[in-house]
Order: C-alpha cells, then sequence, then structure tokens
C-alpha cells in the first residue's frame, strides 16, 4: 500500500544563521574499553557484527557529524537500532558520548560540569518522550507546571504561565483532572505543554508519538506543525515512521547501523536518495506530494510567462498537477512577481515517474 505523505508546513526561522546544536565526529560505543573503537580507524569501520566479534562493543553512533539550525525542525529517522534514540540523548548526555564534540550556541557540551548541565536540561533543551512521565497523584495545571517548580519560579507565576500553555495545546476546562481521567493523546499534550512552559531554547522530542493510535498521532503531529509554525521553536525529532518525517522535518538525517546515510531537505531524500538503502527506504513516497515545481520547471517562453496559473517555487508537484489539469496550460512558477520558469503536463509526470533529472530553468 503506498505511503500517504501529508502536506508539510513552510520551512520557517533562520535556517541559515548559527546553529543551535553543532555536533561532530559523535561516537557512542557500549562495552569493555569502548575508548578503543573511535580512536582506531580499522575498528571504526567494521560491520556492527564484526565489531561484537572483535572487540565484544556495539557502536550505537559512529562518527556522526550534522547541525542544528535555529528556527527548524531537525528530523532523525531510521529503523529500531539505528542509534537515533541514543543520539537524541547524547545531546544533553543523558547518554555519555565516547568521542567527539557537542556544543550548544558554540558552548561545549562535553565540558560541562553537574551544574551547567542541569541548567541545559532545565532551561535550554527540554525532552518529550514517548513515554509521558505525568505525576499521577497531580492534576494537568501541576504537571505542566512542574519543569518551573524545579527552576524555583514561585507558585503563583508558574500556575499563570502553566494554564497558558495548557490553553496553548488545546487542553483548556481540563486543568484540575488528573492523568488517570485523560487519554493517551492528552496526556502527551500535557507532556508536550510541561516543556514549553520551561521556555527552551530547542525542544528534543524522543518518538514521542508511536504509542499513540493512527488517528491522534495525527492529530498530534499537526500540533507540533501549528506550535512550530506560531513559535518558530527549534526542534530536533527522532522517528522511525517515514511520513511522520517528511510531514515535520525541515532537514532529515536518515541513520543505518548508527551512522547518517543521508542528510538533507524530504524532497532531496526523496528525490534524489544517496544509495540503494535510501532509494528502498522512500520507494512507496508518492513523488509528486514532495518533490516541489522547481524540480519539473523548464524556461519560459515570453508568452508562457505572460499568462496561465501561477505557483510559488514551494508548490508541490500535485499541486502544480491539478493546476496544469484544471487550465490546460502551463503553469508559472512565480517568486516575486518575476517568473521563474513553467512546468507542463510532461515535466510533471517525468517527476512522478522518476525520470527527470532536474535540472530546472535556466
Amino acid at each position: 500500500m503506498a505511503l500517504t505523505v501529508p502536506t508539510r508546513k513552510p520551512p520557517t526561522g533562520d535556517l541559515a544563521g548559527t546553529p543551535v546544536f553543532r555536533v561532530e565526529g559523535l561516537w557512542k560505543v557500549f562495552g569493555a574499553k569502548a575508548d578503543r573503537v573511535p580512536a582506531e580507524p580499522e575498528l571504526g569501520s567494521l560491520t556492527p557484527a564484526e565489531l561484537r566479534e572483535r572487540t565484544g562493543c556495539t557502536a550505537a553512533v559512529r562518527d556522526v557529524g550534522f547541525d542544528v539550525r535555529k528556527g527548524e525542525v531537525f528530523v532523525v529517522m531510521g529503523l529500531s537500532g539505528s542509534g537515533k534514540s541514543t543520539l537524541v540523548r547524547c545531546l544533553t548526555r543523558l547518554i555519555e558520548p565516547t568521542a567527539g564534540s557537542i556544543a550548544i550556541d558554540g558552548e561545549d557540551v562535553r565540558a560541562m560540569d553537574k551544574a551547567r548541565l542541569r541548567e541545559l536540561r532545565r532551561h535550554r533543551a527540554a525532552m518529550v518522550f514517548q513515554h509521558f512521565g505525568l505525576l499521577p497523584h497531580r492534576t494537568v495545571l501541576d504537571n505542566v507546571a512542574y519543569g518551573l517548580e524545579i527552576q524555583g519560579v514561585g507558585k503563583a507565576e508558574r500556575r499563570e504561565r502553566a494554564a497558558e500553555f495548557v490553553t496553548k495545546v488545546g487542553l483548556e476546562g481540563m486543568e484540575q483532572r488528573r492523568p488517570a481521567q485523560l487519554s493517551g493523546g492528552q496526556r502527551q499534550r500535557v507532556g508536550l505543554a510541561r516543556a514549553l512552559a520551561v521556555d527552551p531554547e530547542v525542544l528534543l522530542f524522543d518518538e514521542p508519538f508511536s504509542a499513540l493510535d493512527p488517528l491522534i498521532r495525527r492529530d498530534m503531529q499537526e500540533e507540533v506543525v501549528r506550535l512550530h509554525r506560531e513559535e518558530s521553536r527549534t526542534m530536533v525529532f527522532i522517528t522511525h515512521d517515514l511520513g511522520e518525517a517528511l510531514k515535520l522535518g525541515d532537514r532529515i538525517a536518515l541513520m543505518r547501523d548508527g551512522r547518517i546515510v543521508q542528510l538533507g531537505t524530504p524532497e532531496e531524500i526523496v528525490g534524489s536518495p544517496a544509495d540503494d538503502y535510501v532509494r528502498d527506504f522512500v520507494r512507496d513516497v508518492p513523488r509528486e506530494q514532495v518533490i516541489t515545481v522547481r524540480a519539473a520547471m523548464r524556461a519560459a517562453s515570453a508568452e508562457e510567462a505572460a499568462k496561465g496559473p501561477a505557483l510559488s517555487p514551494d508548490a508541490t508537484v500535485s499541486e502544480a498537477i491539478e493546476a496544469v489539469a484544471r487550465t490546460g496550460s502551463p503553469a508559472r512558477v512565480m517568486d516575486g512577481g518575476r517568473c521563474l520558469g513553467v512546468v507542463d503536463h510532461e515535466r510533471l509526470l517525468a517527476v512522478v515517474a522518476g525520470t527527470e533529472h532536474g535540472e530546472g530553468a535556466a
């Protein structure tokens, strides 16, 4: 059955600015004498099975590097055992890395003492887990206020701020309920509100919706999209679900056996897979719902540039197909009143079939 990819939000934030997180050469190896593995190139090049046989070690994260830019949703995805959850826990040293560097706003995370690390986790990078971790004896309002309480915020102020975020995640009127009185989706909303209430610089999501029913999961995905659109908050989102990654991510890092095998926009990953593994991973994705008209457009004649339906450069091929079918003429790709090119029936069908070359307009 073909994978359905919901329409993605437009990217927000300063994606070209200073990174919030910068990760370079990151390793996490479990086992005795783990430090040997990243230090010896021969060991680092072994397959997981060969490494276990030779050393008894498991390399969960292998020489990983990436930046997370301010205001973006950076998705790390992969199958079970790919290393994605270990990776996100290394960012705040919930799991201690074996080697490599991690910086938040230029500050060395691995050099932080215990006090600075507590400050990082309480104020700057908030985690949202798959298992909600709510306090069963506390009300919704007091659960949301819990992080603020740990920060030492006064009772009146923290309850006021908590109420604001209860409303923001759509739970207004449920402030006095306890977790046992909530559905799974509602409990996850409480967890999200609790993370948001401490006003973190970055939200770290570790497969937060994987235990939810499909309809509730879709609602929570839409909630994340809405909150990101409203607040432009930086997010790192871990998932094994390709549809979720394509819907939420500005950029996606696809992991396999502890390594990032491709890092790029959803369009780049679906349109230009780096290898056979990625190609197989995205095989069932409806390309027309992810690829934009930039990959299908050609140069426009003077007559074509002057008339016909107009599309933004971020419009999907699916949207372009509708416009061309409706009018029977090529659609113009317009940016600020300037015609970048046109897309026609032949070019659009080539994208759907995967035979386009993506040269774009001259």
